[in-house]
């Protein structure tokens, strides 16, 4: 199996754009777990049936059931070759289940980018006027930060020496350098 890869870092902090260019250049896919909850939802597979009846109540899907949804997609034969894992794990929780379920391989290389908070939320600011999303203002966003820091965040100490610092400022093309560096190396 080959690269098996997460992506962290704080909400804005560039992991979606990234993970395209990695997935591209590395010819593996992108697993994003909303796609997947969505995806399972429409092919009324047993797993979307139970996923669905969280999420038409707006309830976060159980950690248990998302994990069985990774375990399904991984199994597919187009990540044979390794994957790029985004929104997922989120949590110290889930991380114990995949490893429990998939083993202790399921992720080998973690690029951590690294984002001051004031530059996160003048970019999702900037996001949210292009877009025209009103929930995503700063009080929103310092929110979304905390949380980051409070359940992600401690990912970072979870997987240890395969976490990959990276500083996620800068051009797109000067992040995407220093990520193909880190996973170079």
């Amino acid at each position: 199996m080959g690269r098996r890869l997460l992506f962290l870092g704080p909400p804005g902090g560039g992991k979606g754009t990234q993970a395209k260019l990695v997935t591209r250049a590395l010819g593996i896919p992108h697993i994003s777990t909303g796609d997947m909850l969505r995806e399972a939802m429409e092919s009324g597979s047993e797993l979307g049936k139970r996923a669905s009846e969280y999420m038409v109540v707006g309830d976060l899907v159980p950690d248990d059931l998302v994990v069985a949804l990774v375990e399904e997609r991984l199994a597919r034969d187009d990540a044979a070759g390794g994957y790029l894992l985004d929104g997922f794990p989120r949590n110290l929780r889930q991380a114990e289940i995949l490893t429990e379920v998939v083993g202790d391989d399921a992720i080998n290389t973690i690029i951590y980018l690294c984002v001051d908070e004031d530059e996160v939320v003048e970019r999702l600011l900037k996001r949210a006027e292009i877009e025209g999303r009103s929930d995503d203002n700063e009080e929103t966003i310092r929110h979304r930060i905390e949380i980051f820091h409070g359940e992600t965040e401690p990912l970072v100490t979870y997987y240890g020496d395969r976490v990959r610092r990276v500083e996620g400022t800068g051009s797109v093309e000067d992040i995407f350098c220093r990520v193909a560096c880190e996973l170079a190396s």
